[in-house]
């Protein structure tokens, strides 16, 4: 079984004089001498470096007091979050799957051995607590691949305790700094040793062109949320909070993008990527969506009388709510393992490696992309006139739930924009959210009283009072009621600010 942690550290370069003493740095009171540590590690990577491309570092140690498998992703500088697995011959399936958005079907070769004698400190508060660990650190490294070049470098290492406080790690660099000690160029020693052992002069990646045609500007969001979609991976397979929410919403992005910029990119191309964007979307949403709506309704029922709850209310939601929860991560596991998921990732960066332009990609951005921006609000604005000329009911429930996919549409294309366009683009993007947030109550009332009409009719079977589950319908009905009464002069409003567009 792995366990994580969010390691908080910083690097520096050392030079022979050693650790400089840090007694009284941010209420540390006492340095404690904890030996020297011998460590053996071999990193693994495909042969290609996808882990090192994205600053991920996955490792096999002996020595030291934490000996086994260590896999580390970059959270912000200085912080990663490190899942541990115990000492094995093999990778545990657990980092195995960690890893398999990045790696897919490549395998995972030994490239680099790193050799380390480190010499710990304990940096102690005056009861006693550990604050740090600081640590001077030997390196020896040698590359397992190519023509094996090895590299020596000896550097310091301060890494807070759990739950220190970030400001110590200031205190201890402006002493070390005074000390002539100065950071590390690398973000890790991985990253040095790959550098420093590399065949001949390891080649640096060139710079990141600035956009300039249109297709620049609609790939460089395309590809963002192409990149989110992977680093989420591994968030969803450890259940971190938030994560499947914002893995659909890039996904959700994507899929948008591949829509509302038909004029640069073939969607004879997209379109069939963006189907299987849509079923990954619906698969992660499974849980998701009973998940949110059952928070909805539990705080609903917290704003009921005690007097006017009649029966087993919360419990029967509880019921409903867990019914298919129990057999949702191992759906969602599989789906991220199957072989059309993986199939899917490897599409997308085929497109967008070599993307299906078509002759409004090489044209100057503004005119192709305010286009695809003004088409999609006309969209959503045929959609709410529509709506308004419906009455109440299923229709027009229908109606504005087809408009806020539009509305969620036209967001994302004027946020793809916004490098181009500037502030109308961003206004825009303000006023579809906004939008967009009217029209979710409105839908996720129609899916409470959906769920409230199924849950009144097992407790009914079960011989239990249905008055609050009713109660509940009609509370739902009236924000449902509020927010369609809302809506005209909320749009009025929004098409007064898009006339800038």
């Amino acid at each position: 079984m792995a366990d994580s942690k969010r390691e908080i550290e910083r690097k520096y370069e050392s030079a022979d004089s050693g650790l400089p003493d840090l007694t009284g740095v941010g209420g540390v009171a006492a340095v404690v001498d904890k030996g020297v540590a011998h460590l053996d590690a071999t990193y693994y990577d495909t042969g290609d470096e996808r882990l090192a491309a994205s600053s991920v570092t996955l490792r096999r140690r002996t020595g030291g007091s934490d000996a086994g498998w260590h896999l580390k992703f970059p959270i912000a500088p200085h912080v990663r979050d490190e899942i541990h697995a115990p000492l094995s011959d093999t990778l545990p399936d657990d980092l195995a799957a960690l890893v398999r958005s990045r790696v897919r079907d490549s395998e995972l070769l030994p490239v680099v051995r790193l050799r380390s004698d480190r010499d710990v400190r304990h940096l102690l508060d005056a009861d006693g607590l550990l604050l740090a660990e600081v640590s001077l650190d030997t390196v020896r490294a040698e590359r397992l691949t190519g023509r094996g070049g090895t590299a020596q470098w000896t550097e310091i290492e301060v890494e807070l305790a759990d739950g220190g406080d970030p400001a110590l790690l200031d205190k201890a660099e402006k002493r070390l700094r005074k000390a002539g000690v100065r950071p590390s160029a690398s973000s890790s020693k991985l990253a040095r040793a790959l550098e420093e052992t590399a065949p001949g002069k390891r080649r640096r990646t060139a710079p990141a062109r600035e956009p300039v045609t249109a297709a620049d500007h609609v790939l460089a969001y395309a590809r963002t949320q192409r990149d989110a979609i992977v680093e989420l991976d591994p968030a969803v397979r450890r259940d971190a909070e938030d994560a499947v929410h914002s893995m659909r919403v890039a996904i959700r992005r994507l899929r948008s993008t591949f829509k509302s910029f038909g004029e640069i990119l073939d969607r004879t191309a997209t379109d069939p990527v963006g189907d299987e964007l849509k079923w990954l979307a619906g698969e992660l949403g499974l849980d998701r969506d009973r998940e949110v709506l059952t928070d909805r309704l539990k705080a609903a029922l917290d704003e009921v009388p005690d007097n006017l709850v009649r029966g087993p209310v919360a419990e029967r939601l509880h019921s409903w709510s867990s019914a298919e929860h129990r057999g949702a991560r191992g759906r969602l596991l599989g789906v991220l393992d199957s072989r059309r998921y993986l199939t899917l990732l490897d599409t997308l960066d085929a497109l967008l490696a070599d993307p299906p332009l078509l002759k409004a990609a090489g044209k100057a951005p503004r005119k192709p992309i305010t286009r695809a921006v003004r088409k999609d609000f006309r969209k959503v604005s045929g959609l709410i006139g529509r709506a308004a000329d419906l009455k109440p009911g299923t229709d027009r429930d229908a109606a504005l739930h087809e408009a806020r996919k539009k509305t969620k549409r036209t967001r994302y294309a004027a946020e793809a924009a916004e490098p181009v366009l500037g502030k109308p683009a961003k206004t825009m993007v303000k006023s579809m959210k906004a939008l967009q947030n009217l029209l979710g109550e409105h839908q996720d009332s129609v899916m409470a009283r959906q769920a409230l009409r199924e849950l009144s009719a097992v407790a009914h079977a079960a011989g239990e009072s249905a008055f609050t589950y009713g109660l509940l319908h009609e509370r739902e009905e009236q924000r449902a009621v509020r927010a369609e009464a809302e809506l005209p002069g909320f749009w009025e409003e929004i098409k007064d600010g898009a006339t800038d567009l």
